[in-house]
């Protein structure tokens, strides 16, 4: 019975009463009827034979009367009218006679009941002949034949027809007794069984009602209208309330709300802690990237200062190239000076001289190109510096930074060779000079300087050429640098619309959850606070960050560590349109 649903309980206490109403209605129909078959026999049979009799004894009084006064009236009207009645009660008693038979044989009498009626029937026989003889006779004025008849064998005859009458009439009516005693009998009987039914049915009403009323309270937990309460304070964010539980009672509907209740309050103090958090942590975020930003700008300018230098650089470099390519015309021309005789000898040394001036400047313009490799140097450490702080959305910018660092490398050192050989071109063509000035003998000797010279100037045409394509990688290396840093800075200020929508949002979580109201003194538990989030490196450092680290000197990367320039602008590419998309 606990296990059925409320439903099912009601159901089958409704039901039950239900058939035990059908039930009491079924025996009252029966009662019924059985008291209208009772009352229809009554008048149908015992009312109808009775009454039957009772008009058959009236018209053998009428018949015996009417007969008596045709015998004493004189006037031919009232003998008349006599012999009508006569008749007619005549007719009276054989009618009511015959239908007092058929009711006593189609009712199947008793043989005292049916005895009776065949005794009056019997006597009727005798009687009749001799009323109507009587009649006879008076109409023919016979009257004191008529008197003695009347005397003789009317008056016995009539007094044993009365006596029959009179004995059936008291039978009749103590066997209607009898019927209307056994028909109170039957209903005393049947308004016992219903008051006995109902009894029992209210009872069971009753019962049911306090059972089922004492299982639904069970069920609900408290009464429906403070179980109403309940759940409208925990619908309205009211999460303070304490909901009055019976000791031991879990699984009713009160119960359940309130452990509906103490898990909305854990999960409303989560997600309020949570939601503080996130709060702040976008607020950290937002500051964050708005330094990101700040410094990305900064970056931007740098490397547009980088590269209108490295394109100066690139020009210098080109005419450097075509300054090389010229001195190694005119040594050429030189050596074919010297070969055909010593009389150019003073020409020999004056190109000799201009060749060591323009040794000079070259390597005046290789310092620079040091020093401008340095200073890329520098720029692409400070830039892997700055990428290294912005984490994973600085990869792709330490990648070029990395590539950078090489091809500077590459420079200042192919600068160096350079420097070095034009020092020892310098060395040589002085010495050629020299000579030239001191004796200008031994044309051959001159012959093999200038063939040394040309060569030196040879290599540095080479070397000049492979100068120009590296300073044109680093120029394209510089661009590309510039391009993924605009479009950094665009991504840096898409993320800082992102925070601080994301600031707001949390914003607004903050005031939603704030709607609950949770308990403070610890009755109901409370979710432990969950760990706050830490920030990078980056937003640790946001302010220290704003301005671009400064490194006094850089050493050179391990050549395990140089990548592809083809490798670089892969990773590049991956990074601009893959990590800072993620980001």
């Amino acid at each position: 019975m606990k296990n059925l649903s409320v439903r099912t309980q009601l159901a089958l206490a409704f039901g039950a009463i239900t058939l035990l109403l059908a039930g009491i209605a079924i025996i009252a129909i029966f009662s019924m009827s059985r008291q209208s078959a009772s009352f229809e026999n009554y008048v149908h049979g015992v009312r109808e034979r009775s009454e039957a009799a009772h008009v058959v004894q009236e018209s053998v009084g009428m018949r015996a009367v009417a007969a008596r006064n045709l015998v004493l009236v004189t006037m031919p009207a009232d003998r008349e009218l006599e012999k009508k009645v006569v008749f007619k009660a005549q007719e009276e008693v054989v009618n009511n006679l015959r239908k007092l038979k058929e009711l006593a044989r189609d009712a199947s009498v008793s043989d005292v009941e049916q005895r009776m009626v065949d005794k009056i029937d019997g006597i009727e026989k005798q009687y009749s002949p001799v009323a109507l003889a009587i009649v006879d006779l008076a109409l023919q004025e016979k009257k004191e034949e008529a008197t003695i008849k009347i005397n003789q064998e009317c008056r016995p005859l009539l007094a044993a027809l009365v006596a029959a009458s009179n004995e059936y009439a008291q039978y009749t009516t103590l066997h209607s007794l009898e019927l209307i005693k056994a028909a109170e009998d039957k209903f005393a009987a049947a308004r016992n069984q219903l008051v006995l039914l109902s009894l029992l049915a209210t009872a069971l009403a009753i019962a049911a009602g306090i059972l089922i009323s004492k299982r639904l309270l069970n069920a609900l937990g408290a009464e429906p209208v403070a179980l109403c309460e309940a759940v409208t304070k925990v619908a309205s964010g009211d999460l303070t309330g304490e909901l009055p539980v019976r000791a031991g009672d879990s699984s009713s509907v009160l119960a359940a709300v309130q452990r509906m209740q103490l898990s909305l309050v854990q999960v409303v103090s989560s997600v309020r802690q949570d939601s503080e958090l996130v709060s702040t942590a976008a607020v950290e975020i937002s500051t964050g990237n708005n330094d990101l930003s700040s410094r990305t700008e900064q970056q931007a300018s740098a490397l547009e200062e980088t590269a209108s230098s490295m394109e100066e650089l690139t020009s210098t470099v080109k005419q450097n190239a075509e300054n090389a390519r010229q001195a190694n015309v005119l040594a050429i021309t030189a050596s074919d000076v010297a070969t055909k005789g010593g009389a150019v000898v003073a020409q020999v040394v004056g190109t000799m001289e201009s060749i060591s001036e323009a040794s000079r400047q070259i390597v005046d313009i290789i310092s620079v190109i040091d020093g401008i490799a340095f200073q890329t140097n520098i720029l692409a450490l400070n830039a892997a510096v700055e990428a290294a702080r912005a984490g994973e959305q600085g990869r792709g910018f330490a990648v070029v930074a990395s590539e950078v660092r090489s091809l500077a490398h590459r420079s200042a050192t192919a600068a160096k060779e350079i420097k070095v050989l034009i020092d020892n071109s310098v060395e040589r063509v002085d010495l050629g000079t020299k000579f030239a000035n001191e004796a200008g003998a031994t044309m051959s000797e001159v012959v093999g300087s200038v063939t040394r010279v040309t060569d030196v100037i040879a290599e540095i045409v080479s070397a000049s050429q492979e100068q120009s394509t590296g300073i044109e990688q680093i120029n394209q290396a510089v661009s590309a640098m510039d391009n993924v840093t605009q479009k950094n800075a665009s991504l840096v200020e898409e993320a800082a619309a992102a925070a601080e929508s994301l600031r707001i949002q949390a914003d607004h979580l903050v005031r939603t959850v704030s709607v609950f109201q949770i308990p403070s003194n610890g009755s109901h538990p409370v979710v432990a606070p969950t760990a706050r989030p830490k920030l990078s490196n980056a937003s640790k450092t946001g302010a220290a960050a704003k301005a671009p680290a400064r490194v006094s000197s850089a050493k050179p990367a391990p050549a395990s560590n140089v990548m592809p320039l083809s490798q670089a602008k892969a990773r590049k590419a991956a990074a601009a349109g893959g990590d800072w998309e993620e980001f």
